[in-house]
């Protein structure tokens, strides 16, 4: 079996599952209690805290656990957005955001009179950091811009907006860091960036809790009323196995960004070359500027969703778009925004790699992506 969809969930590391069933059998009690067996789950949240926050280099106050990376991007824009709303209601986003951040975005926008700008993206699906200058009003609030496309990988000039927007002190600056975390390094410790989500089945932790960075002194309003958990910011009972080993699994992944990452930009390099070799094949990844775990392409003539399950046959997993749109018929947005004809937004196909592929996968991969575009272009005559 090669799973080449590790932009959509990863396989935890075994070590994880075992601190999540131990935590889960040792530490059951609620970290709000009063008694040992509370208290004892409290110390553990606050060491899973600690370490989240110094592998991040960030303060321990600066980490908000939640339900997963949805929760945490929706957390930091509504809150942000409605706690602001006195002083403006203007919003920037760009074109090729998750699901997560855009319906956030769109329902500010629709049923709460938010203004908002949606950047355009370049032929490489990157933002301009000149066009979101120009954009800037005295009313915007907040801007939200993704680290690492989910779709195509593309990386986005975040230090450089941060270095615009820590001089406008009225506008928060969150980047969605899901598909970039543990795989392409942002410094949080740079004073533009106010808010930043994480989810670590992405990072070979388990689904079910998400992290939300939120700079000290950047203000958000609550979305979720109960008992005041996560600095009053996110309520509701902890899930402290699941935090656990959301630490434990970011630890672990940054070792392995540590000791792969050069030969996981090698595999993905010679995976483009062989892909391209491929009679048909569009690359959509930008060589440069890109994640080292995200390759995507498009096979004009053939839906996305008839290549994946031609491959499916072959024990071979791949995706189309992101994993929250993949059931939707629609063409890619992310390709649309970029330019891409209809054909070749309907047509796109994402390898995603773990950060311990090597170039075992490649030929495998290669000589069956291969045969299941000639048998369908076959039988299509």
């Amino acid at each position: 079996m090669l799973y080449l969809d590790n932009s959509a969930t990863t396989l935890p590391y075994p070590e994880v599952l075992d601190s999540y069933i131990q935590t889960t059998r040792n530490y059951f009690g609620n970290p709000s209690s009063l008694h040992k067996l509370g208290s004892d789950a409290e110390n553990l949240l606050r060491q899973a805290r600690k370490q989240t926050a110094g592998l991040l280099e960030v303060k321990e106050e600066e980490i908000i656990f939640t339900s997963g990376g949805t929760e945490a991007n929706n957390l930091a824009i509504k809150g942000t957005a409605f706690y602001k709303r006195y002083k403006g209601n203007h919003i920037i986003t760009s074109a090729i955001e998750h699901p997560s951040v855009m319906e956030a975005c769109l329902q500010l926008e629709k049923e709460f009179g938010f203004e908002l700008t949606i950047l355009p993206v370049d032929e490489n699906g990157r933002v301009s950091a000149e066009s979101m200058k120009k954009e800037l009003r005295e009313d915007t609030i907040l801007v939200s811009i993704m680290h690492v496309n989910n779709e195509i990988g593309t990386i986005q000039p975040i230090e450089e907006l941060a270095d615009i927007l820590q001089h406008f002190p009225n506008v928060s600056f969150h980047t969605d860091h899901v598909q970039g975390a543990a795989k392409v390094p942002l410094p949080l410790s740079h004073p533009g960036i106010d808010l930043c989500s994480m989810s670590p089945h992405k990072f070979r932790g388990l689904k079910g809790t998400g992290i939300l960075y939120r700079r000290k002194g950047a203000h958000l309003m609550p979305i979720l009323s109960g008992g005041e958990q996560e600095s009053h910011l996110r309520s509701g009972t902890e899930s402290v196995a699941g935090i656990a080993a959301a630490a434990k699994a970011l630890r672990m992944s940054f070792i392995d960004y540590s000791e792969h990452h050069v030969r996981l930009y090698e595999t993905k390099q010679e995976l483009i070359k062989r892909l391209k070799e491929i009679d048909g094949v569009v690359m959509n990844t930008p060589e440069s500027q890109s994640a080292p775990h995200i390759i995507h392409f498009s096979v004009p003539g053939i839906k996305s969703e008839v290549l994946v399950h031609r491959l499916e046959l072959k024990e071979i997993y791949v995706s189309t778009t992101s994993a929250c749109s993949s059931k939707k018929s629609a063409p890619s947005q992310t390709l649309t925004a970029m330019g891409k004809s209809r054909e070749e937004a309907v047509s796109g196909v994402r390898i995603s790699l773990d950060m311990q592929s090597d170039r075992s996968i490649i030929h495998p991969l290669y000589e069956n992506l291969q045969e299941s575009i000639q048998h369908i272009l076959k039988i299509k005559g």
